[in-house]
């Protein structure tokens, strides 16, 4: 993102102690459940990881029984709002670490995020790409309906720092609250063109065709992540970070079309 924004270390293991190879006891303590099954994982997390971030909750419940995973996906800005007013969560992840920064300055995180992720901008674009869209420079035509995000979330901020670097001046029609609306849009044949995360050009499948941006490696995002200080549940926040930071998560993002964080 732009120069001031805050940097956060690199994630290789997100904890000293993995789930795989944990015992029955260990697998209790590390959700706070006991053998009858309980706890209660509350995660927000940006809008752009609703795919990869469900499947782990899964892979999480299934070596978990009787824990309780929910996800508040939205935009990082809204989540990091929410949040600072209270709302109650485990865990946050951000799609950039300025929003992460609103959360930590306010004093709300436990210890300091880490980056666990990078994702870049793509176009995505109909099937069969029927406003003829081949670049960045085609978000300028105003014969085009198109979609970005707003400036104030992630995905947005990034997109006007693509536009700078294209020396593109973008005349969206709409302007979306999340990557998640946008990508939306395509799908619903509503705009011939948005400019969204590469992860959700996967995610969407035969539902959208891609258009990389040789210009989107000027604002690649990362995404940071952190135990909240005010968790219900440590225990079982620990554990999701423990899964997200191994071998299996790792593998579980690189198929979702995230990158690995830079070193």
């Amino acid at each position: 993102m732009s120069g001031h924004r805050a940097r956060f270390p690199v994630v290789a293991v997100l904890a000293a102690v993995a789930l795989a190879g944990c015992g029955a006891d260990a697998d209790a303590a590390a959700t706070g459940a006991d053998d009858e099954g309980a706890g209660t994982l509350t995660v927000f997390a940006a809008a752009s990881l609703t795919d990869v971030f469900t499947d782990l909750g899964d892979r999480l419940r299934a070596d978990h029984p009787g824990l309780t995973v929910t996800f508040n996906f939205a935009g990082s800005s809204a989540l990091a709002t929410q949040i600072t007013q209270g709302a109650p969560a485990d865990v946050f992840a951000s799609a950039n670490p300025d929003q992460m920064a609103v959360v930590t300055e306010a004093g709300l995180g436990a210890g300091d995020p880490t980056v666990f992720a990078e994702n870049v901008l793509e176009i995505a674009v109909p099937p069969g790409n029927p406003g003829g869209v081949t670049g960045l420079s085609d978000f300028g035509d105003p014969e085009l309906t198109l979609a970005v995000c707003a400036v104030d979330v992630p995905c947005g901020a990034a997109a006007e720092e693509v536009f700078r670097a294209a020396g593109v001046t973008a005349q969206p029609d709409t302007l979306e609250e999340d990557v998640r609306a946008a990508l939306t849009k395509v799908e619903l044949g509503e705009v011939d063109a948005a400019l969204v995360y590469a992860s959700d050009v996967r995610a969407a499948g035969d539902g959208v065709e891609g258009i990389e941006v040789p210009q989107a490696e000027a604002a690649v995002n990362e995404y940071p992540i952190v135990q909240l200080a005010g968790a219900g549940d440590p225990a079982a926040a620990q554990a999701f970070l423990d899964l997200l930071g191994s071998a299996e998560g790792r593998q579980a993002l690189t198929a979702a079309g995230f990158r690995s964080p830079s070193p």
